[in-house]
């Protein structure tokens, strides 16, 4: 593994202890110029995840908490009436940022989680008739509660599908809870972080990831995974070309994670749940559940010729 990659997991876990799979993932979203979308229970390092990125990163980090009366014009901004100049003048909104933590999307109303489309699709937004780019980076990290809990709005099936890769961080271990139970706090650190890469660095890796190369027999693999979503009874539906791009692009970042220059299935094996468990829907005809969604396509579509 790269050297500057070691160094930003290490750092990270050092905060989130334990996670460092998690960590990989999200760093993946990140090089492949993707969002991230975070899904788990309250309290369990969602927030922390997001700040520690952007601290090793050194990127500008905004917040915004999603409650059901949030307003579209609270993310995006909104123009003012300066009396001393006669003119409106237009304050940005939090979504001017490079990382934007989006806390509990789900909590807010639709119309407020649409005002995050236009934006993690081209990068820019429109306000009042004016186009405004957004900074380079940009990179959302969202955190969405379980639906079964009370106050959360689901997200429709083409937002969810601006999100790259969606990951659970999970119950931390017995010996990370442990050291939290003795009064051990990691977050503390978070105030100590410095960034590792520079801006520039981080631009060289995004642009290095569409070299990283995918020989014939492994996207004929990526195929017959995609195909076998689309054709098979499982399923409601299948995957998209987008969602299928989106799969390559992610194993392409977990390859140059792994200082690789090419693509292995073991690759796409192991993005494949983060990337397609939310955009496919089962039936329950085979497939019994987001969980085993990647062990059940990996079954079943054999690794020929690769």
């Amino acid at each position: 593994m790269n050297k500057q990659i070691e160094d930003l997991i290490d750092a990270i876990g050092q905060v989130l202890l334990g996670k460092n799979h998690q960590v990989k993932l999200a760093l993946a979203c990140l090089f492949a110029r993707g969002h991230l979308l975070i899904e788990d229970l309250p309290g369990m390092g969602k927030t922390t995840l997001a700040q520690c990125l952007a601290k090793v990163l050194g990127l500008h980090y905004e917040r915004i908490q999603f409650t059901s009366d949030l307003l579209p014009a609270d993310i995006l901004g909104v123009s003012i009436f300066d009396q001393n100049t006669s003119e409106f003048r237009f304050h940005k909104g939090p979504i001017f940022s490079q990382v934007l933590l989006a806390d509990e999307i789900n909590r807010s109303t639709p119309k407020s989680q649409s005002a995050l489309l236009e934006a993690m699709e081209e990068k820019q937004v429109t306000i009042e008739g004016s186009t405004r780019q957004l900074p380079k980076p940009f990179f959302v990290i969202a955190t969405q509660n379980p639906l079964s809990q009370a106050g959360t709005y689901p997200l429709p099936e083409s937002q969810l599908d601006r999100f790259l890769l969606r990951i659970s961080l999970g119950y931390p271990s017995r010996a990370a809870e442990k050291m939290l139970f003795k009064g051990v706090d990691p977050r503390q650190r978070l105030a100590d972080m410095q960034p590792i890469i520079t801006l520039p660095q981080l631009d060289a890796i995004q642009t290095h990831i569409d070299t990283i190369q995918a020989t014939d027999s492994v996207l004929d693999y990526l195929q017959r995974l995609m195909d076998f979503t689309r054709y098979d009874s499982s399923f409601s539906y299948g995957i998209s070309p987008r969602g299928a791009l989106a799969l390559l692009k992610s194993a392409k970042a977990w390859a140059f994670i792994h200082n690789r220059d090419h693509v292995v299935p073991e690759d796409i094996q192991a993005v494949l749940e983060p990337v397609v468990g939310h955009r496919i829907r089962g039936t329950g005809a085979g497939a019994s559940g987001a969980g085993s969604l990647s062990d059940y396509l990996v079954k079943n579509v054999d690794v020929v010729n690769s």
